[in-house]
C-alpha cells in the first residue's frame, strides 16, 4: 500500500491548482444547517466564479446584495496511488450584478442542468489553505 506525506501550499499554488480544476464543491449555510452542492468554476482575479442553479438557495440566503461567508473546495486525489492535492478557500460571496460580467461568465461557465435558471456568483477568498499528498519513499 501507498504512504504519503502531506505539504502545505502557499496561496500562489493553492490557487494555481484550483483554477485548473474542473469542479468544486460551494459550502454554505441553508436553515442554518451546512448545506454542499457540486459546481464548475473559474478562477479570475483572484476570485472564484461559479454558475449554477444551486446557488439560488445562496442568493437567497444573500438577500439581494449582502455577502454571505462560504467554503469552496476542490480536489484531485489518485486513491490508488494516495497522491494528489486539495484546495479550500473560505470567503465572502456575492452575486454578479454587472450585465457585461455576467454574460461574460454565462459564456465560459456553462450549466450542468438545461433550461435551470443559473446565477453567477463571486467568491473573494479571504482563508486559502491548501495540501499536497505526494508518495513518501520508503
Amino acid at each position: 500500500m501507498a504512504v504519503s506525506t502531506a505539504e502545505h501550499l502557499d496561496r500562489a499554488e493553492s490557487m494555481r491548482l484550483l483554477a485548473g480544476a474542473a469542479v468544486g464543491r460551494i459550502v454554505f449555510t441553508r436553515n442554518a444547517l451546512p448545506a454542499i452542492r457540486p459546481v464548475n468554476h473559474l478562477v479570475e482575479d483572484g476570485a472564484v466564479v461559479l454558475r449554477t442553479r444551486f446557488t439560488t438557495q445562496l442568493t437567497t440566503a444573500m438577500g439581494g446584495s449582502s455577502p454571505v461567508v462560504v467554503a469552496y473546495e476542490a480536489d484531485e486525489i489518485d486513491v490508488v496511488r494516495r497522491v494528489g492535492w486539495s484546495v479550500v478557500v473560505v470567503g465572502f460571496a456575492r452575486p454578479v450584478t454587472d450585465p457585461d460580467r455576467i454574460a461574460r461568465y454565462e459564456s465560459l461557465l456553462q450549466s450542468w442542468v438545461d433550461g435551470e435558471k443559473a446565477t453567477v456568483v463571486s467568491i473573494e477568498p479571504e482563508i486559502v489553505t491548501g495540501v499536497r499528498l505526494v508518495e513518501r519513499s520508503c
